[in-house]
């Protein structure tokens, strides 16, 4: 008895004596539709990835591109207009850093229009490399994807100039979750080195098919990289993105796959 009430008081002293803030902090992810999302993490800071916040399925975009008033760093897979998006107008209300490949982010800067002293060397890198930014916080591995990668000065421009090679990120927050964006990309067998150097809590995996690949492939690329939970993105913005949360759900049971699905709604917000 004198033990356990021991334990007891320890247990308490140190429940006091931590913050309580660390107690209670997540890291909380928004999808805004298509393959743009907001990560949080525990302390607050804000990384926006591919944010094309304006897409067409999101219905409240020019509201919620008016509220962005924070963003530390944004991550853009590759150079298409889909993911590129509303970067410019944030970088330039919000400050936040580029983070991106070599090649691409000087493709923005240059031809983009994102500001040139947001896009450095501190915070753009190429595949196989990881970065460590925000105090130690974020660490963000550069992914290969199967893909392609244009940039172009305005929208609708018929003149585009090169990209670089499209990619995906592996964000990983101290005391938080790993998140594997997958950008726009098919399956590849290379996926399953992933989990080999990170364990992967969850996946961002687009599903649409036509330009990407569609549900029974991402079911096939979610095995590979064994994540607990994938999220779909990059399905229904346009009538030709027609892979379904219900047929990567189906797929993933094909594949004897025991990861969950979580079908996000547009806005919504989850803790992590």
């Amino acid at each position: 008895m004198f033990m356990r009430n021991v334990i007891k008081k320890l247990l308490l002293a140190l429940l006091l004596a931590t913050p309580f803030a660390a107690l209670a902090a997540n890291s909380e992810l928004t999808w805004y539709g298509h393959a743009a999302f907001k990560l949080t993490t525990p302390s607050g800071k804000v990384l926006l990835i591919d944010p094309w916040i304006t897409n067409p399925s999101n219905k409240n975009g020019k509201e919620d591109l008016a509220k962005i008033d924070k963003a530390d760093l944004i991550l853009i897979t590759h150079g298409h207009g889909d993911h590129v998006g509303d970067s410019v107008a944030i970088a330039k209300k919000t400050g936040a850093k580029l983070v991106a490949t070599f090649d691409l982010g000087k493709a923005l800067a240059q031809y983009g229009g994102y500001p040139a002293e947001q896009a450095g060397m501190d915070t753009m890198g190429n595949f196989g490399g990881e970065l460590t930014l925000l105090d130690g916080e974020v660490k963000i591995a550069f992914i290969p994807a199967i893909h392609s990668s244009t940039v172009a000065e305005t929208e609708g421009a018929k003149d585009v100039h090169d990209g670089g090679n499209p990619g995906g990120f592996l964000i990983t927050v101290k005391n938080g979750p790993t998140i594997y964006h997958t950008g726009d990309t098919d399956l590849f067998g290379d996926m399953k080195l992933i989990r080999q150097f990170h364990r992967v809590d969850v996946m961002l995996a687009c599903i649409g098919g036509h330009f990407t690949m569609g549900p029974k492939r991402a079911a096939a690329a979610v095995k590979l990289v064994s994540p607990d939970l994938v999220i779909p993105m990059h399905f229904g913005t346009f009538p030709v993105l027609s892979g379904t949360p219900m047929a990567l759900e189906k797929a993933l049971k094909a594949e004897g796959s025991k990861t969950k699905v979580k079908t996000m709604a547009i806005g919504e917000s989850i803790k992590l």
